[in-house]
């Protein structure tokens, strides 16, 4: 039996008091869900090729909590992150994020929404190649004309090991290290969700635990809300709370999970899913 101590959880340290400077505040769980999924409806095709990614679909994601999106291929779990976090638009139905109905929003508004309240960590990492890991952080601040909380990013770049690292370009940077970065990113805009498809997808197993335990104590530590989509039972076994998909439909879900409950549940939605689209 291996005896070796489990590696330390990351975790987000309180930062020492600094004059007039004040920490973010601390997050909640709110009684109103981060996000509201109503009814979705989003097809691709037409006739014998049509395919239901989403065929009536309604969800709450959790304000201040850790939810995994889990089912087989072609459940609907990415077409469901995308029109969640307005990436995409459903034929039918509505999102709800906080309490702004995003459909009938104009395409600038949509873009705010989504460059304000949501921050995006993707599988391919998305960092601009020609900008450093600190301006590629300090992006989404940038953009929306926000002043950044300089403590604040301290804090998280120290925590993400990335001190030594911010004058580096994505092409000096380890795989572990880009997505460390893409974390950062989004942690450091303070977004209402943090949206992650296929997170760990790219990374070896200990770059992907680092980030996982990121995201957890992002969670713990500052009330964050984190949706994230994975087809890895042990990475779900991170969330509070795993949504399991089929044929674009509610499957089921696990509170408190573990990986062999995850792994255990998903194989019996496979049994039983009959396909769709991704």
């Amino acid at each position: 039996m291996n005896s070796s101590p489990t590696p330390a959880e990351p975790t987000i340290p309180p930062t020492a008091d600094s004059g007039d400077h004040r920490d973010p505040p601390h997050r909640h769980p709110s009684p109103r869900p981060a996000i509201r999924a109503i009814d979705l409806r989003k097809s691709y095709g037409a006739g014998d090729a049509q395919v239901l990614p989403l065929d009536g679909l309604s969800l709450d994601i959790d304000a201040g909590r850790f939810t995994a999106i889990m089912g087989p291929s072609g459940s609907g779990k990415s077409t469901l992150l995308n029109v969640l976090a307005g990436l995409d638009t459903p034929d039918s139905g509505e999102v709800v994020i906080g309490d702004t109905a995003i459909s009938g929003l104009s395409d600038r508004k949509l873009t705010a929404l989504r460059r304000d309240r949501i921050g995006f960590v993707f599988q391919a990492f998305n960092l601009v190649p020609a900008m450093n890991a600190e301006e590629n952080i300090l992006l989404p601040s940038h953009l929306s004309g926000r002043r950044t909380d300089k403590r604040f990013f301290r804090r998280i770049v120290d925590l993400l090991g990335l001190s030594d690292r911010l004058r580096h370009r994505p092409h000096e940077l380890s795989g572990g290290q880009q997505q460390r970065v893409a974390v950062a990113r989004a942690l450091v805009a303070q977004p209402d969700v943090i949206v992650a498809d296929e997170p760990t997808g790219n990374l070896d197993s200990t770059s992907g635990a680092e980030v996982l335990g990121i995201l957890r104590s992002s969670v713990d530590e500052l009330g964050q809300t984190v949706v994230m989509v994975t087809h890895d039972p042990v990475a779900a076994s991170r969330a509070d709370r795993v949504v399991l998909l089929a044929d674009g439909r509610l499957a089921g879900e696990l509170s408190d999970p573990e990986p062999e409950t995850v792994a255990s549940a998903l194989m019996q939605v496979a049994s039983a899913d009959g396909g769709g689209a991704r």
